[in-house]
């Protein structure tokens, strides 16, 4: 049941019912089809083929290489591992420059494998790395730049990967929130010399769990196909060190279902996202970052930012406010990497050369999207949004009181 809120003194803060009994969270999974993917399931289990490179799993590397427009697409067990991967196939090592403003994950990939991840501060226009500040980090220990196209909106590609071509580095890209996308008119897949994709279940296509590298590199996808299994080139032949980070049959056949429905998941997507642009046009305080109409994206995440000056609420106080309500809106990805361990043992003041992560970082809310809700869930969001901020101090005071009452 969704409860939409009218007055001040309907929100939950204050002691009414929450606008929803159940809670609503960021990254609520898209299904898509349960009969296919019934179907799917029970082929598997008649062909008794459950994992080892299976004809589900290399039907969902044909497709998602050809919707991403490359030549290869090796499918991995998760996106954590599709990084590792990666960045060993690369031969990294030392240092590598990356966001801070990223899914901590990307500095993990790099950190377990005793890389040193270096953090780079973000252009605050696009939330990606900003390549001004790249080559300053650059030194004898750096073999390569991670850049991620947050919110599915590409990082500046071209300068990243001038800086690389001058100074001899690799280039790979975390493509998480991209899939699907495009960036100067290209789709996203075949920039730098590799790009790595997720199908976690949050993700609007998801296998879920699952990941993938997708590259143009005939000689790094073979390396790549034999790290992920082992390094078995055939049943008792070891030709490469390797690991088991391959994708198995239940999630290509849940990825490919997904896939199959893909567009719809776009079109909810935008109808959402344009639904909480309309409802929050004129709200003090609070923008949702832009979406390019010249490119293609798959509108996977709402974004806001909120200007605690103009609204009269701080991002925390506006999440407490939504929480009350059940609404689980989220603070990606706060506080940024470098303030997370063990980054915040290792580099103590690396705060100082990331003012916009940190600025950037605590205005950032990600709202509840795709199908699991639909256009009067937002309106009931929004106006939860609007009401708190008609009365700010009698929030903040309440919040304040809320605190000093918990043990």
């Amino acid at each position: 049941m969704t409860r939409v809120k009218l007055a001040f003194d309907d929100l939950a803060l204050f002691g009414a019912p929450p606008a929803f009994d159940d809670l609503l969270h960021v990254g609520r999974p898209n299904v898509g089809d349960p009969q296919r993917l019934h179907e799917r399931i029970n082929t598997m289990l008649a062909n008794r083929w459950l994992s080892n490179d299976g004809p589900l799993v290399r039907e969902f590397e044909r497709r998602v290489a050809e919707a991403c427009g490359v030549k290869h697409c090796l499918a991995m067990c998760n996106g954590t591992i599709a990084l590792e991967i990666a960045i060993r196939a690369l031969d990294l090592s030392g240092e590598v420059i990356l966001p801070s403003y990223t899914f901590v994950a990307t500095a993990h990939a790099l950190q377990w494998q005793e890389i040193t991840p270096v953090f780079c501060d973000m252009d605050p226009a696009t939330h990606n790395i900003d390549p001004s500040k790249i080559e300053a980090l650059i030194t004898p220990s750096t073999t390569g730049i991670i850049g991620v196209h947050l919110w599915g909106r590409g990082c500046d590609t071209d300068a990243i990967e001038s800086i690389a071509a001058k100074r001899n580095l690799a280039v790979l890209y975390d493509a998480a929130h991209a899939f699907g996308c495009t960036h100067q008119g290209r789709r996203v897949g075949g920039f730098g010399r590799a790009e790595v994709l997720s199908f976690h279940a949050t993700k609007f296509v998801n296998s879920g769990e699952g990941g993938a590298v997708v590259t143009n590199d005939d000689a790094l996808a073979e390396k790549m196909r034999l790290m992920r299994n082992f390094g078995f080139v055939h049943f008792d032949k070891v030709n490469h060190i390797g690991t088991n980070g391959k994708m198995c049959e239940l999630s290509a056949a849940m990825g490919l279902t997904s896939l199959d429905s893909c567009g719809d998941f776009v079109a909810v997507n935008r109808r959402n996202y344009l639904h909480y642009c309309e409802q929050l046009r004129q709200v003090r305080g609070i923008t949702p970052i832009a979406y390019d109409s010249a490119e293609t994206p798959n509108y996977q995440y709402v974004v806001i930012e909120v200007d605690e000056p103009a609204a009269g609420l701080s991002r925390d106080e506006l999440i407490e406010l939504m929480f009350a309500e059940n609404i689980r809106a989220r603070r990606y990805f706060w506080p940024g990497a470098h303030r997370m361990e063990p980054y915040r043992s290792y580099f103590p003041n690396a705060h100082l050369m990331l003012s916009e992560t940190e600025r950037v970082a605590a205005k950032v809310i990600v709202l509840p999207t795709g199908t699991a809700i639909g256009p009067s869930d937002i309106d009931a969001i929004c106006a939860i949004m609007r009401l708190g901020l008609l009365d700010p101090a009698r929030v903040r005071a309440r919040i304040k009181e809320r605190a000093a009452a918990m043990p």
